[in-house]
């Protein structure tokens, strides 16, 4: 496998589409996050950068925008015919967040849990078109799944349009203000940080945050009539805001050794900006390496104050390593610490889910030596938190 800090990109990825070497391939035809963007949302978004896309990729820029029109119709049509059954949805069950770190096994944790039939979750198609699924999804849905690769880009997880997804990219197309938007333009310097505690976020921002998120969820709960399970690692530094909203909301936090989580995420970066950006980065030098460092320092600042503030039955901690030594075990523990019901229900869906897995084979990747002795000092905190030490480095 390459080493995951070289610093180019492959000349097939600089010529317009093909990932770097060793990222699974995500082609010039497939679906973006960007493409069920509606109109204004879409060309606000490149008002804002200033139009600055690069050669390779206008012809990309091109084909999503003659697709916002039709996202707009399809979300005239169902406000027509839904509007007002989606505004009166009430969330009576307070949602469970999935939060930790990217790469720290939210998705797996959010896999094996919604073998559990009680819960609604967010799909990637209603995450890639959060303005109409409730009206779009039973049928567009099914034709644009063959516009999805096989493989996430980044690693071996399968994708299709009915897997659960992070919300936050629903968030996102929506024009709610996320720092995901630097996946279009990973030239221009991170954006919307802030947002990933929102604790300063105020004005136009937070009310465009609040009404996206309101919408999503309103349709998401008049979909599934169901409690619905939420993974998004930006959620991670947010529980104060997401109880505040949801009053009662529950949050189950996965943690990870940092030295597989800083290699990943250089991985994970690179691989959405390329399948995503509509900017090809020359070069992932030191500038690079201090984003992933932000990026957690941002999402982990009062985290403390945030998780211990919470009720007995709302919060429970899990680590990656235990999770893939017994999924089993581990996801009893989360329904006993968070008070869930129905996990005999699940547990032979959970136990047949896990057995499908026998053959799937992680990505292995090692942080270089050089850059032990920054995580060490940056992430000190996330260390003594989660119970983690450089001795307990994982051998690869």
């Amino acid at each position: 496998m390459p080493d995951p800090q070289a610093p180019n990109p492959s000349p097939a990825a600089k010529a317009g589409g093909k990932p770097t070497e060793g990222f699974n391939s995500y082609p010039w035809w497939a679906l973006r996050i960007w493409s069920g963007m509606r109109f204004t949302h879409f060309f606000r978004m490149l008002r804002q950068h200033g139009y600055r896309i690069d050669p390779q990729r206008i012809g990309m820029a091109l084909v999503l925008g003659q697709m916002t029109p039709w996202n707009s119709s399809l979300y005239g049509l169902q406000q027509l015919l839904f509007g007002r059954k989606i505004r009166d949805a009430k969330i009576e069950h307070p949602p469970v967040f999935i939060i930790g770190h990217w790469r720290s096994g939210t998705t797996h944790l959010h896999e094996l849990l919604i073998r559990d039939r009680q819960f609604g979750y967010a799909t990637t198609y209603q995450c890639f078109a959060p303005w109409h699924f409730v009206v779009s999804e039973g049928w567009l849905g099914k034709i644009l799944n063959i516009l999805l690769p096989s493989k996430r880009p980044m690693d071996n997880m399968a994708t299709g349009m009915g897997r659960p997804q992070e919300d936050e990219f629903g968030l996102t197309v929506m024009g709610a203000p996320s720092m995901y938007y630097r996946m279009g333009f990973p030239k221009d310097p991170a954006e919307h940080l802030d947002t990933l505690t929102m604790r300063d976020v105020t004005g136009d921002d937070r009310r465009r945050f609040i009404e996206a998120i309101t919408f999503f969820y309103r349709a998401l709960t008049y979909k599934h009539g169901k409690r619905l399970l939420l993974k998004s690692p930006p959620h991670t530094g947010r529980i104060e805001f997401l109880s505040t909203m949801f009053p009662g909301a529950k949050f189950v936090h996965i943690s990870r050794h940092p030295y597989s989580l800083f290699p990943s995420m250089q991985r994970t970066w690179r691989a959405l900006y390329e399948a995503q950006g509509f900017q090809l980065r020359d070069e992932y030098g030191p500038e690079f390496d201090e984003h992933v460092h932000q990026c957690y320092e941002a999402m982990y600042d009062h985290y403390d104050q945030q998780a211990d503030a919470l009720a007995p039955g709302q919060y429970c901690e899990v680590r990656y390593e235990q999770l893939a030594a017994d999924p089993l075990g581990v996801v009893k523990q989360i329904y006993d610490t968070l008070e869930l019901p129905g996990y005999d229900a699940m547990q032979p869906a959970l136990a047949e889910y896990v057995a499908s897995l026998k053959d799937y084979q992680p990505n292995r990747l090692k942080t270089p030596e050089t850059a032990k002795d920054e995580i060490d000092r940056r992430w000190a905190w996330y260390f003594q938190r989660f119970g983690y030490a450089p001795a307990d480095s994982p051998t690869g």
